[in-house]
């Protein structure tokens, strides 16, 4: 096959592999689970951020302060893009003590609502917005290592492929968490992973100026987890307070982490 063919297959393949093993995982999750499990989120969110993403964005950046500079206007962005989906909920169905305090609202109001899976999308819209991002990048290294050589370009593929898996679990559990049906996270999730082609294929027929906006693009990939995890995901732990809770959330968001860090070694020691 020539190179562009391999880049699409794998692209294509990638994406649509770790999607659907990450889905499969989550779904044999029972609802009850969910809100347990975030906290596995939260530590493959954090993980995926600062063990994967952040080291490659600061590494690609013309310095670490222009790296810095990306991630702080992402969380910005992120900021805002949460503060438009949350004032047109409030516009169209009307938010009652909303617009003062939306995490306390959410603690009292939505004490049992959003355990049950519901932060108006908000979590899930942030998620997918970065997580396409960072597909988007996965293609660009994909393509750029094909370009170099097959076996170069078949071993990065496969790498990504192992290290999207938990963070991919991760993502398809704060979709059910948003109140999204699992066959809507299955579906938003499958098409955020198109993104991976996209980023191949653009990225094989103009490298150089595509490869200019991955450090760009791994910023606001590692905004999006670290805004999630810190401002939307973690404030809901602090619902439970009893040390047994406490002691299991801890516990959930190390397993978390522990599965990006183990990831990407154990792909590369099952290739050789």
């Amino acid at each position: 096959m020539t190179p562009l063919a391999w880049i699409v297959v794998m692209s294509f393949a990638g994406g649509l592999l770790s999607v659907l093993v990450a889905a499969a995982l989550s779904w044999a999750a029972r609802p009850t689970w969910v809100p347990t499990l975030i906290s596995y989120a939260i530590g493959a969110l954090l993980g995926a951020a600062f063990l994967e993403v952040l080291p490659h964005a600061i590494e690609a950046a013309e310095s670490p302060e222009r790296a810095a500079m990306n991630i702080l206007a992402g969380i910005l962005i992120f900021f805002v893009l949460e503060k438009l989906v949350l004032w047109r909920h409030c516009h169209d169905e009307g938010c009652h003590g909303h617009g003062h305090d939306h995490h306390g609202h959410a603690q009292g109001h939505h004490g049992h609502a959003e355990a049950a899976g519901h932060d108006h999308g908000r979590s899930g819209l942030l998620i997918l917005v970065g997580d396409t991002f960072h597909n988007f990048v996965d293609g660009v290294l994909i393509a750029a290592a094909f370009v170099e050589s097959t076996p170069l370009g078949i071993v990065t593929a496969m790498a990504i492929i192992a290290h999207e898996i938990p963070q991919e679990a991760g993502d398809f559990l704060i979709l059910l968490h948003s109140g999204y049906s699992r066959t809507k996270a299955l579906v938003f999730n499958l098409l955020s992973s198109l993104a991976t082609l996209v980023g191949g294929i653009l990225a094989y027929f103009a490298l150089s100026h595509v490869q200019s906006l991955v450090p760009v693009f791994l910023a606001l990939a590692a905004a999006s987890m670290i805004y999630v995890a810190v401002a939307d995901l973690i404030p809901g732990l602090h619902k439970r307070t009893e040390l047994r809770a406490t002691a299991q959330q801890v516990l959930l968001i190390a397993a978390g982490i522990a599965s990006i860090v183990l990831a990407h070694p154990l792909a590369e020691r099952a290739l050789g």
